[in-house]
């Protein structure tokens, strides 16, 4: 996997600068190149008398688009391209962009209304989560007021299978793009239950998945594994320690589409909870 391009969803909102502190980071620590796009709506297209009122309209689309592109440029400064894309659902559109402009991954904020340093799911992230065609990278809210000076480790919520081994290969180059090391963790959950025949499953389970890190990580000496332990995930994700340069990754389902990111129930708890950006693979296997 290539950091080469990145593709940045840029909204004049705290949830776009957000996205917008984390591509950049991610850029110059890559030295890759940047793309940042506001999506806005198409113009209308009417016959007759309403032509004045479609003329008002695009002019008001150009002028939102101005601003908003000149804010961002403030915050991303003059090494990037900006453009501006039409479309109807600014996730789609970012999907459409990405393809068009050769995207290595796409990054986005936080929807509005969650909680500060928490990842929430808004329409354009759930466009993106389950149609693109790249990795799309989510900042939490108010990842711009706090952006760490670099991106430190990654972290691979790993679950034995195909798909999520495609994620460490994916994983182990975007740590080397990135100079930083490499963290596989498994979530191994439990109930309050304590009952003998529950106990000895729990112990089996904390053996394969060690043993499984064990396994994805040969050949990788320098990589870290850690098996989680928690009622529910986002209980397993407070047993470690977290860098305020963190990343976690996480591989798409693999129900969903090849090559497309398709967000499972596990990879959906992982966002909800992380307090880190995330970052969904598309599906390879």
């Amino acid at each position: 996997m290539k950091l080469d391009d990145v593709l940045a969803g840029y909204v004049p909102e705290p949830q776009g600068r957000d996205g917008l502190a984390l591509a950049v980071l991610l850029k110059e620590q890559a030295q890759g190149r940047l793309t940042v796009a506001f999506v806005q709506p198409p113009t209308w297209s009417v016959p007759g008398p309403a032509r004045a009122e479609e003329s008002a309209w695009r002019a008001y689309l150009m002028e939102l688009a101005e601003a908003t592109l000149w804010q961002a440029r403030e915050l991303a400064g003059d090494d990037a391209d900006y453009v501006v894309h039409a479309h109807k659902g600014s996730g789609r559109g970012l999907v459409e962009l990405a393809r068009k402009r050769a995207a290595d991954v796409v990054v986005i904020g936080s929807a509005p209304g969650g909680d500060p340093g928490r990842i929430t799911l808004g329409s354009t992230a759930d466009q993106l989560l389950h149609s693109s065609s790249v990795p799309v990278l989510l900042a939490p809210r108010g990842y711009a007021d706090e952006r760490p000076a670099a991106l430190e480790r990654l972290t691979v919520a790993y679950r034995r299978g195909p798909g999520c081994d495609a994620a460490v290969k994916d994983a182990t180059a975007v740590a080397a793009a990135l100079g930083v090391p490499l963290r596989l963790v498994t979530l191994v959950l439990s109930s309050d239950r304590h009952a003998e025949i529950e106990e000895d499953l729990l112990e089996r389970l904390r053996d394969q998945a060690a043993s499984d890190l064990r396994t994805a990580t040969r050949g990788r000496p320098e990589a870290e594994v850690e098996v989680l332990e928690g009622r529910n995930v986002a209980q397993a994700l407070r047993t470690t320690s977290w860098l305020p340069g963190e990343m976690i990754i996480c591989a798409s389902s693999a129900t969903g589409p090849l090559r497309r990111v398709f967000l499972g129930d596990t990879s959906l708890k992982i966002v909800r909870a992380a307090t880190c950006p995330v970052m969904i693979l598309t599906r390879r296997n």
